[in-house]
């Protein structure tokens, strides 16, 4: 603790140096030493009121009534850690008494108890919870306008601007931590299904989860939601524009209505990046089309890639998953996808969400092709294999063991779709596709297994 004090006023004194530099003239030591005093004084003070102005608006939040906790998926051994179930903070934005906590922190309860600053104690009604994000929201009722704080705009939100942390870490209600943001944009986390976390270095612990981040003026830019419990300085919250539209659907429906696409999705590998002729992670790879859903609808077709939403980059899966099902059932949206090298825009009207996007699990790495066997479909390998009805393509019939396809992870049963972009219907057509490959030539193939598809680069070479 004493380590980030002198860290801070470090900082402090940094940060006043260079916006008061010394002017020119002779200075007495103690003078100098009384103008710094000063201005670190005046620093300070920013803190201080900021404290004052917010803390009355965090409360804490404890279920009443008994019920699992939420739970997140994939949670990683060792990975980011969360308050106890039941256990946490949340944050007032608005008189009439409505909170944004932590999905993980109310879990099964509907109702649970809210403790304010002044010892106030209210039943808090959850009016309703979205697991995908790791939000709820709920109401408590007074006879008067209750303390809140603003909802600020986190996509003004930079890298290096300071943060504070305010919330009951351990049951040490209204602590107040400073730090800095540290990154922006985090995914792959494993806490929630859409993750774009704002990273800090305030000091976060359990009992955080649910309380806010705040930026310099006051302004709620984060829900805190998690630390990394094996590393210091390392916190997540949940932007403040993805609470602020996750509560608004909650207060209005009880629950959150996300648009569909209706595509199957894998990252750009390098192997992939080649054969598509673009760059790593340059866009997003869709490697299968539902009929009858949005993309199918609006032209978007398999091998396709996505570049943009609206204008907006994507370049990783969870970045499409989270853009696509920011919109709502009913939106119009703009989709830039190249398509055999040359861009083409298409309009797409989205659904309501129906299941998830898929994302093909696949090898990350390949090595060399061979010792794989094909052969038509049967109705017997259909049964198998659970094929649709009228599927068409090559399935795999064998697969050398220790062969290179092997060890790409080809397995009996899979169906070849495509050939470096050309249709498979048949065993006929693989082999007549195979035969006109050169033997060195990198080949790119479009896979089904169990219903959902992926691409992958396989390499052959000479004399195999």
């Amino acid at each position: 603790m004493i380590k980030r004090t002198k860290f801070i006023v470090f900082k402090s004194m940094l940060i006043m140096a260079l916006l008061f530099p010394a002017m020119p003239g002779e200075v007495s030591a103690e003078s100098k030493s009384d103008k710094g005093i000063e201005l670190i004084e005046l620093f300070q003070s920013a803190f201080i009121d900021i404290a004052e102005k917010v803390k009355p608006a965090v409360v804490n939040i404890s279920p009443t009534t008994s019920g699992p906790p939420a739970s997140r998926p994939n949670k990683p051994r060792g990975g980011p850690r969360e308050a106890p179930p039941g256990s946490g903070s949340g944050v007032i934005f608005n008189k009439t008494g409505y909170i944004i906590t932590n999905n993980h922190v109310v879990g099964g309860a509907a109702v649970v108890e809210v403790r304010l600053s002044d010892k106030r104690k209210f039943k808090g009604t959850v009016i309703g919870k979205d697991p995908d994000t790791d939000l709820a929201l709920v109401k408590i009722e007074a006879d008067h306008d209750l303390p809140f704080v603003k909802l600020g705009d986190s996509s003004k939100v930079k890298v290096g601007q300071w943060a504070i942390a305010v919330g009951n870490p351990f049951g040490l209600d209204r602590t107040v931590t400073v730090g800095v943001i540290s990154a922006l944009g985090r995914e792959n986390v494993n806490l929630s299904r859409y993750e774009d976390f704002i990273q800090t270095d305030a000091s976060i612990n359990p009992g955080n989860s649910g309380g806010p981040l705040f930026n310099i003026r006051g302004e709620v830019i984060g829900i805190n939601t998690a630390i990394i419990n094996f590393a210091q300085g390392i916190g997540f919250a949940i932007p403040s524009n993805m609470a602020q539209s996750v509560t608004t659907q909650l207060r209005d429906k009880g629950r959150v209505s996300r648009g569909w696409l209706g595509v199957g999705i894998q990252p750009l590998t390098t192997e992939l990046a080649q054969k598509f002729g673009v760059k790593e992670e340059s866009g997003v790879l869709i490697n299968e089309v539902f009929d009858g859903d949005p993309a199918s609808v609006g032209g978007i077709q398999p091998g396709d890639i996505i570049l943009s939403v609206n204008g907006k980059v994507v370049d990783t899966p969870n970045t499409l998953a989270r853009v696509i099902a920011g919109y709502t059932p009913g939106d119009k949206i703009k989709i830039n996808v190249l398509r055999d090298g040359k861009n083409e825009k298409l309009t797409i009207l989205l659904v309501e969400r129906k299941d998830d996007t898929v994302t093909a699990s696949i090898p990350r790495e390949t090595k060399r092709f061979l010792g794989l066997s094909v052969g038509d479909i049967t109705d017997e390998l259909s049964l198998q294999y659970s094929l649709k009805e009228g599927d068409q393509g090559a399935i795999i019939t064998n697969v050398d063991e220790n062969s290179v396809s092997e060890q790409e992870g080809l397995k009996i049963g899979d169906l070849i779709k495509e050939v470096n972009r050309q249709k498979i219907a048949s065993a006929k057509d693989f082999n007549k596709v195979m035969k006109e490959t050169k033997e060195t030539e990198t080949i790119l193939m479009r896979v089904t297994r169990e219903g959902r598809a992926f691409f992958i680069v396989l390499k052959p070479s000479a004399g195999e």
